[in-house]
């Protein structure tokens, strides 16, 4: 799996790969709380434009995310979500957590 993890300035985007199952999850956690931490990141985004599978893990990368952005007073975002992508969030209660509404560094 790789990822290529984009970071501007204090935004780091993260496009999740096609397929994220606990294997993946794993290893994304781990690479993201790096670079949260070595770039003092602000803004986490996910961006689910190229994913079409992802189990459970999911759900539980984006809390865990969430969780430490809110210890560095930042924010996290998904974009793109598919209709299957959505679903989960709404019924795991993601929507209440992470904001979709990202439109770039200037929002």
């Amino acid at each position: 799996m790789d990822v290529a993890y984009q970071i501007d300035e204090e935004t780091l985007v993260v496009p999740m790969p096609r397929e994220v199952d606990h294997h993946a999850a794993k290893v994304m956690s781990r690479e993201i709380d790096f670079l949260i931490d070595s770039w003092h990141v602000r803004q986490l985004v996910f961006d689910f434009s190229e994913t079409e599978f992802m189990d459970s893990s999911v759900i539980g990368v984006m809390i865990g995310r969430s969780r430490t952005m809110e210890m560095y007073r930042g924010e996290v975002f998904a974009i793109h979500l598919g209709e299957r992508a959505k679903t989960i969030f709404h019924k795991s209660g993601l929507n209440k957590l992470i904001r979709t509404d990202f439109v770039g560094n200037g929002r």
